[in-house]
């Protein structure tokens, strides 16, 4: 009894110093309406948007999960039936079983003998590709349409028929398809392969996107915290089933806290393995600390204020331990050498395995305005943008010596910046 009037009274304590934290001071005010950063990164992330949809040009997909983090950037540039058929063009390529796939690009331009797209007699000017190893594009597409009608009021799209079901249709179809493709009942949770927090690599041999007989299935974070503001989506966007949809979010949210958060730790576990681990016995996963994925987790709401401060404490120490430059930080410790296969992996801080990635960093930006916590989001922010200007543009990700890397025009770091400092610039 002591003990947990000791840990009531300390949240307490907690709870009252984060209530002083959260009014935004004068000074800060003043910072934010000088800051030489803003307006010069607004510039530079409209004129990367006005050049295309494709991730960045290192790819040439127009990929949903991008998408998703950059549609409020598109909708100040271009037209909303613009923003509305890139969407469309994923209902049309929709698996027969509900799927949505990653990304679609141009059919003239899949090369012969490359084999792994798939195509739709509803949208034949395109080629659809899916990292199925992941498990966030169906809820990528739900938040999408979500944000198009916030942004535009078009709820027409909803109504719109792709063949014979309507937008609404498809969207609850893809998220049935998780529910009976990609669920696990005895954790009452999603599941897709182990990845690094967020990303699509498995470490196993091959390439590493693709669900294959090597595939260690696990649970996480990402993936579910992801559906769970899918959900919250749905159930906003289809009220006549909202009791229905209520139901499987609350539940979801549950038990991600009963099965995923480690309230001993104050942080979420990497994995739920179903079928073993692809990592060696004596390697103590538990210890890696997933930024990403707890940055999802605030936006579902599965976390407490005093939890996200607790969360962002953490992240800014292990940010000093690895010597990186943001909290963008996929994760840390990384994964040893090795560990995974695709070189793209390795070494570590390379790419997922602890690269820097503003595309995360920029999101917990983003939760740390909305849950009041400005000042320390006006601090954290500050080398996000910082290295827009230095490199004269944005990358997809960095080194941990704060070198860019990965594709330029990256527009997904773009869209969250921009979303960001439009948070900042609308406090008074």
């Amino acid at each position: 009894m002591k003990k947990l009037f000791f840990i009531v009274l300390l949240q307490l304590c907690m709870l009252s110093v984060i209530a002083q934290q959260s009014k935004v001071s004068s000074t800060l005010l003043t910072q934010i309406k000088q800051n030489e950063y803003f307006p010069e990164v607004k510039a530079k992330a409209l004129a990367v948007m006005k050049t295309g949809f494709n991730a960045g040009d290192g790819y040439r997909e127009v990929w949903i999960r991008d998408y998703n983090t950059f549609i409020e950037l598109a909708a100040v540039v271009y037209d909303k039936e613009v923003l509305k058929e890139n969407l469309l063009v994923f209902f049309r390529m929709q698996g027969d079983d509900g799927n949505i796939i990653d990304g679609f690009t141009p059919a003239e331009k899949i090369a012969k003998g490359e084999t792994d797209f798939s195509y739709s007699k509803l949208e034949p000017r395109y080629a659809g590709h899916k990292n199925s190893v992941e498990t966030d594009q169906e809820t990528s597409l739900v938040q999408a349409v979500y944000k198009y009608i916030q942004l535009t009021g078009d709820k027409s799209i909803l109504q719109e028929k792709i063949g014979n079901k309507t937008v609404l249709q498809r969207l609850e179809w893809s998220m049935d398809f998780l529910l009976k493709k990609r669920f696990n009942k005895k954790y009452g949770l999603i599941i897709g392969a182990t990845t690094a927090d967020w990303g699509d690599v498995q470490p196993e041999a091959g390439w590493g996107v693709d669900l294959d007989n090597n595939t260690h299935y696990a649970i996480d974070i990402y993936d579910n915290a992801m559906f769970v503001i899918a959900l919250n989506n749905i159930i906003k966007l289809n009220p006549t089933k909202a009791a229905q949809w209520k139901k499987i979010k609350d539940s979801i949210a549950q038990n991600c806290r009963k099965h995923l958060w480690d309230s001993k730790t104050q942080k979420f576990i990497p994995h739920i393995y179903l079928n073993g681990s692809p990592f060696p016995a004596d390697f103590n996963e538990n210890n890696i600390y997933y930024f990403g994925g707890t940055t999802i987790a605030i936006e579902a709401g599965l976390l407490s204020k005093v939890e996200i401060k607790t969360s962002l404490n953490e992240m800014i120490s292990r940010v000093k331990q690895a010597g990186a430059p943001s909290i963008g930080l996929t994760l840390y410790p990384p994964y040893p050498a090795g560990f995974f296969i695709n070189k793209i992996m390795n070494p570590e801080y390379s790419y997922q395995n602890g690269g820097d990635w503003t595309w995360f960093g920029g999101r917990m930006i983003q939760q740390l305005i909305k849950y009041g916590f400005v000042q320390e989001a006006y601090e954290q922010v500050q080398p996000m943008l910082k290295r827009v200007i230095d490199n004269k543009g944005f990358y997809e990700w960095y080194s941990v010596d704060n070198k860019p890397r990965g594709s330029g025009t990256f527009r997904g770091e773009a869209g969250v910046l921009y979303v960001a400092i439009e948070q900042f610039e609308k406090i008074k």
